[in-house]
């Protein structure tokens, strides 16, 4: 283990030879089986792997003018389904949300319980669908050319394999808890998990390039990545749960749901890059085609 003892003390070391390779795999592949179950499970119940919101199954998008408060809104509607209510911050105004398409009933509704409308959008089911294959078509042709710049950057299977499957577990584990919190899928949701690919893919390139082209021992040059990756995502990390927190109170809409996704995925990040990913490399390192 020569060369740790260069690493500053102000860095809170891991003391990874206390572990097998196997026992830090254990935990991120456990939770990723975990996740996995649960997609596969709400596939298997609702026909869709997480809960779609109105961009994906059609809807309305109903902003009222009214002083009564979220709870009140929500117990006077009847009629229909309601799916949401958002205030607009600034105004006396609240987006109401429902997967129901019919406009009259809608309209008559919310003026019966004494609201103002104010404007009402409508998302068809046909679009919405659209929305959808369009979507996994984005998500899937940016892990895929992710995966095929991963593998042409290491030109070797087993580097390359652990920084895709972290990547891929960064983003089936905020899927799986968007089922367990009640938050759908939606075009904001779509765009932070495509962020999640560039964490992900950021945090594990940096740990991969310092372990197999760096200079120095495989624990000196672990410790070298930590320092850089452990605070990037950690930095990430508080600004998303400081967004989200400041976005609720705030009342706008889209970027809690998005600040939260990225929350579970940075601290998924952690988790897989400097567990799943490590025990990889130095199975790779010590045991595997390099021995």
């Amino acid at each position: 283990m020569s060369g740790l003892t260069d690493i500053p003390d102000r860095f809170p070391e891991v003391d990874y030879t206390r572990y097998s390779n196997r026992q830090l795999a254990v935990i991120p592949l456990a939770v990723l089986a975990v996740a996995l179950a649960i997609l596969a499970g709400w596939y298997l119940t609702t026909g869709a792997p997480v809960a779609l919101g109105i961009e994906f199954t059609g809807g309305t998008e109903i902003q009222i003018v009214t002083s009564d408060s979220q709870a009140e809104i929500q117990s006077s509607i009847s009629g229909f389904a309601v799916e949401s209510v958002q205030p607009v911050q600034g105004a006396d105004r609240y987006i109401v949300t429902t997967q129901s398409t019919d406009n009259e009933l809608i309209r008559s509704q919310m003026e019966s319980a004494g609201y103002e409308v104010a404007s009402l959008g409508q998302t068809t089911a046909s679009f919405g669908s659209d929305s959808v294959r369009l979507a996994l078509m984005g998500i899937t042709v940016a892990f895929v050319g992710m995966s095929a710049i991963i593998f042409v950057l290491f030109r070797s299977f087993v580097p390359s394999i652990a920084v895709v499957l972290s990547a891929f577990s960064d983003i089936v584990i905020p899927l799986a808890l968007m089922n367990v919190f009640g938050i759908k899928l939606s075009l904001g949701a779509v765009a932070a998990l495509l962020m999640l690919i560039g964490y992900s893919v950021d945090s594990d390139v940096l740990l991969n390039n310092h372990i197999l082209r760096r200079r120095g021992g495989f624990y000196e040059s672990t410790y070298r990545a930590m320092r850089t990756g452990v605070s990037m995502t950690l930095t990430s990390l508080s600004a998303m749960i400081v967004m989200t927190i400041t976005a609720t109170l705030l009342g706008i809409p889209l970027l809690p749901s998005i600040g939260i996704i990225l929350v579970f995925g940075l601290a998924a990040d952690l988790m897989n890059t400097y567990m799943l990913n490590l025990s990889l490399l130095r199975w790779y390192k010590y045991e595997g085609v390099t021995r």
